[in-house]
């Protein structure tokens, strides 16, 4: 079991920045990618950030790319998303989740996608407004 809980949504006016962080606690040593999703009403799930849990790699959708930027800590616990330079676009429920179980690479799980995953937080709303 793994349990992701997601902080640091809140309103933001656009131009703004926003920290947004996932802790994982559990038999997180089996996750070997962690990514940050999104959702808004009408529109798809987009994923946002991804990130190997071990070694390198992290991946961003083309929509957020050079704006936000997802980092982990070195307990491996702590899944950071920094975003800058927000966009009224960039509101919606922000989650992140993994999928130890048959692994999806990281760089599959930006942009649109439909997998299902293993565990998912309850996520942190975001709004930007003008």
């Amino acid at each position: 079991q793994v349990r992701l809980v997601e902080s640091g949504g809140g309103t933001v006016e656009a131009g703004g920045s926003l920290n947004l962080t996932c802790t994982a606690s559990g038999d997180t040593q089996y996750s070997k990618c962690i990514g940050w999703f999104r959702q808004s009403p009408g529109k798809e799930r987009e994923g946002v950030a991804s990130i190997y849990v071990l070694g390198t790699g992290s991946y961003y959708s083309d929509s957020v790319k050079g704006r936000f930027f997802i980092s982990r800590d070195n307990a491996r616990t702590t899944i950071t998303l920094q975003m800058n330079n927000v966009k009224v676009e960039d509101s919606g429920l922000y989650y992140c989740a993994t999928r130890p179980f048959d692994h999806v690479p990281c760089p599959q799980w930006v942009g649109r996608t439909s997998f299902p995953f293993n565990y998912r937080g309850a996520g942190t709303q975001v709004t930007v407004s003008l």
